[in-house]
């Protein structure tokens, strides 16, 4: 480093302490970065790279972005999963000998962004850290914009560890070298994961941060867990993390478990095609009217609960604001204009809060005892509960509405803050500044008058101060004497009088007292309102809890949902079930309702057949999702529904490579297959959809039968299985407890139709060739197909393929792209009135050619002229035809 200037050097020495992170190093009004750091910068934020005389024989690469735009390049590069480390001035460039100080005032990092445009409001941004203490694993999670921090632990197990940090979805993960190491390799992400290694902190620090009594509640793994992200979170951010203060510790088995599979194939947050909220469950649900509710109703989702006492207590809170639409209403208008509570509080606790934040916020806490008032008259116990002794805050809001003005400005160091009235001080400076400005113009005025020059104005600059200016042609007209030259331009001159220097001195010191004052009454006001975050959290979270309540009623009003009886026992009953997010999005199209009934005394295992996409997934998705919605507290898309508790939900529904992994489709249902084996219980839900495909044919439903059987016998859950190897619907004769069930279907003529209604029985056929029509296959490919098939089933005649009819062909797509995939049918075919089409117990495979009866039947049918045909005609004829058949 020999050689290189004095400002280089303290360069090179800052960036010691932050090797991993971009250094943005403050240079007047520029962050500069040099070095490596340049070059990858500029790369990456497609900025200019230039060079520097630092010293040494080459120009140092060099690049910089300006200080006042600054965090739209900072949130670009952690948004890519970069860290930034921001190092500013700390004394005053005038007094300083020599390089002026400079130091790191804060890391941002993915996990510990607080600016608000880089945040997503409806949800939260998760830092968390693992540890293994013994055999026992820990994680803690915080939110830093929010203050929320919650711990667990758990006996070590790779993938309940994965399962527990899916959860949180954490954009940044800390911990040792060899657990992140091995996380890193096993998991699958649905986003781009900061790792850093990362030791405790000191106790006595950890103490300081969070007092004895909240690090009393948490011992071995999980104060270890603590201890490493919090020492993180400090060394980070360099300054208070008041808002930190309370640590949520809960149990894993407080919760239904969902893992990462299982979440994505039910799409509870995100589809699986394009991993867009809308088409998922939280889409749906999501009715919310502030940023608080939106996050909460996403935790809700991704953890059911597990006591039925609890349940219950929030479907009695949606029940009262289902049954009555005006205090719904109500609620609903008093919550729309709250802002962010727990993220200004977040700022505050920063000290990134300005004015308008402030204003935002004492705007929010006058909508709280509306709000009271309403949950104490609304007859819910729940509800009462919810808010009783509610703290409004409304001594912080009368503070800030005596302190700042009406519209504050955004920067807080420029004045125009604080309200007349409330500093005498600085209501003098005001005034003295008010009336020097008055007396300049009158002093403008008098020297015009004066020297009879009608131009010569008052003006100022930081530089030259207050001054007259007068043009050169009327330099003749000033008296000797009494005016001072300033300064000389083209075509003016300026001067100063003793009165007006007298002045300038008066009026620039009580701007700049202003300036000041202004800033220190504001900071007074931020700090006071430190010391009261706590209380502005707690109402938060009742604002929060409130609004999810409103907006699960606001959906189960909309949709005609019904209240789910949830027990502690055994036995799942759904009458008239629907798919809610599918049925939501088929715009008025009717939805075919299904019922399950799974019994512990009969059947508790249904195996599903039928063709592909007849319903067989919606189906199963269907029943997977009305236990999530019942164990959130909302009502389900049924006409009844007996839920129990469900401890897990396992779905295997589709199937995709993983390529990285080295992994085959059937070696990841294996997978998948191995852990529902190991975890799953008799209070679990296990759906697994075309059971053994991806192998032979033989191998395949040897596997199938193998994993039926073992559900059967050694776990005992409730499970939906879907196959197309018919040939395993003997297994309903040696299970007891496992029923044949199918998708029906109908054929008639040349027509097929699929029912979407769940019968009885297994299924025949496949009718995989008529699907392979479905989806647009040439005619040539789909009658080759047909050939072959009838080689395979040895000279077995097969009739041509069938006009296509795609009636509600919508309920078998993913939720969010069914309308853009459905075929548009040319003829509707009138599904039957019945519950239980007899056509489709009846029917052939689609293949068989009809009998010549039935085809002299279609014959005289196609002839029929029904439009002058009266009742009692059509009904002779069809007696006619039923006696020819017979006959």
């Amino acid at each position: 480093m020999a050689g290189y200037t004095p400002m280089i050097l303290q360069y090179l020495a800052i960036k010691e302490e932050a090797k991993d992170a971009f250094l943005f190093f403050r240079l007047g009004d520029f962050y500069e970065m040099f070095f490596d750091d340049a070059i990858a910068a500029s790369r990456e934020l497609e900025i200019t790279l230039t060079g520097r005389e630092g010293g040494g024989e080459k120009k140092i690469p060099m690049c910089g972005v300006p200080y006042h735009s600054a965090e739209n390049y900072i949130s670009r590069l952690v948004d890519k999963g970069y860290k930034v480390a921001i190092c500013e001035q700390v004394e005053d460039p005038a007094a300083a000998k020599g390089v002026v100080r400079r130091e790191i005032v804060r890391i941002i990092t993915p996990g510990t962004v607080m600016e608000t445009k880089a945040l997503d409001g409806n949800s939260n941004n998760f830092i968390a850290a693992i540890v293994r203490v013994g055999g026992i694993l820990g994680l803690s999670a915080c939110d830093l914009s929010t203050g929320e921090f919650y711990v667990t632990s758990f006996p070590e197990h790779l993938e309940a560890l994965i399962d527990e940090i899916n959860v949180y979805q954490p954009s940044e993960l800390v911990g040792d070298d060899e657990l992140l190491a091995r996380i890193q390799a096993a998991a699958v992400w649905n986003r781009q994961l900061l790792l850093t290694a990362r030791q405790p902190m000191a106790t006595d620090k950890l103490l300081e941060q969070f007092g004895e009594a909240e690090i009393a509640k948490v011992k071995g793994a999980r104060l270890q867990a603590v201890s490493v992200l919090t020492g993180y979170l400090e060394e980070t951010q360099k300054r208070s993390l008041g808002h930190v203060r309370a640590i949520t510790s809960y149990e894993p088995n407080q919760f239904m478990i969902l893992d990462h599979y299982t979440r994505r194939n039910l799409e509870l947050t995100e589809t699986v095609r394009d991993r867009s909220k809308k088409g998922s469950l939280l889409w749906l649900l999501d009715r919310t009217q502030t940023s608080m509710g939106a996050r909460l109703l996403r935790r809700w989702i991704d953890k059911p609960l597990l006591s039925s006492t609890a349940v219950e207590a929030r479907l009695d809170a949606v029940e009262t604001l289902y049954l009555n639409l005006i205090l719904r209403d109500d609620i609903r208008s008093e919550l729309q204009p709250i802002y962010d509570l727990e993220r200004l509080v977040g700022r505050v606790a920063f000290g990134s809060a300005n004015g308008r934040d402030l204003n935002a916020l004492r705007s929010s806490l006058r909508r709280i005892p509306q709000l009271t008032e309403l949950c104490e008259h609304s007859g819910s116990d729940v509800l009462k509960a919810l808010v009783d002794g509610t703290d409004n805050c409304s001594d912080l809001a009368d503070l800030i509405e005596t302190v700042l003005v009406d519209e504050p400005p955004v920067t807080i160091k420029e004045g125009g803050l604080i309200r007349a009235g409330y500093d005498a001080y600085l209501d003098q400076l005001r005034e003295a500044s008010t009336n020097g400005k008055k007396w300049l113009a009158e002093l403008e005025r008098q020297e015009r008058e004066a020297t009879g020059i009608k131009n010569l104005k008052i003006g100022y600059n930081r530089i030259f101060g207050y001054y007259l200016e007068v043009s050169k042609g009327n330099l003749s007209s000033l008296p000797e004497g009494r005016y001072e030259r300033k300064q000389t331009l083209a075509n003016a001159e300026r001067f100063v009088t003793p009165e007006l220097k007298e002045k300038e001195k008066l009026i620039l010191e009580a701007e700049d007292k202003m300036v000041d004052l202004e800033y220190e009454r504001f900071i007074e006001l931020r700090d006071h309102l430190s010391l009261h975050l706590h209380r502005l959290q707690k109402a938060a979270a009742i604002i929060a809890e409130l609004d999810v309540y409103q907006s699960l009623a606001t959906v189960s009003a909309e949709r005609r949902f019904s209240r789910p009886k949830v027990t502690e026992g055994y036995n799942l009953h759904i009458e008239d079930g629907k798919h809610p997010v599918v049925e939501a999005m088929m715009d008025g199209i009717p939805f075919i309702s299904n019922g399950t009934a799974l019994h512990k005394d009969e059947q508790w295992m249904l195996l599903i057949t039928g063709p592909n996409m007849a319903g067989k997934s919606t189906y199963m998705r269907q029943v997977a999702l009305i236990c999530i919605m019942a164990q959130i507290g909302c009502f389900v898309p049924a006409k009844s529904a007996e839920i129990p508790l469900i401890d897990r939900i396992f779905t295997r529904i589709g199937a995709a490579d993983d390529l990285i992994g080295g992994q085959s489709t059937f070696m990841v249902e294996m997978k998948d297959i191995q852990i529902m084996t190991d975890k799953a219980t008799a209070n679990s839900l296990v759906i697994i959809d075309e059971l053994g495909r991806g192998t032979s044919t033989g191998e395949g439903m040897a596997i199938a039968q193998a994993v039926i059987e073992y559900v059967h016998h050694h776990i005992g859950c409730k499970a939906l299985v879907s196959t197309h190897f018919h040939e395993l619907a003997h297994l309903e004769e040696s299970l007891p407890s496992l029923a044949n069930a199918r998708m029906a279907v109908e054929e008639s003529g040349d027509n097929v139709t699929f029912l979407r209604k769940l019968i009885a029985g297994a299924a025949s056929t496949s009718y995989g060739i008529y699907c392979a029509q479905l989806a647009g296959l040439p005619e040539s490919i789909i009658g080759r197909a047909y050939e072959l098939l009838d080689e395979t089933l040895d000279g077995e005649t097969t009739k041509p393929a069938p006009k296509i009819d795609t009636f509600a062909y919508a309920q078998t797509a993913p939720a969010a792209e069914f309308v853009k995939e459905a075929v548009q049918p040319k003829g509707i075919v009138q599904l039957s009135i019945f519950d239980e089409p007899a056509a489709a117990n009846e029917a052939e495979p689609a293949r068989k050619k009809a009998s010549p009866k039935a085809e002299q039947l279609a014959e005289q049918l196609r002839k029929l002229d029904l439009f002058n045909l009266t009742p009692m005609q059509a009904m002779q004829w069809l007696n006619d035809m039923k006696s020819k058949l017979n006959n």
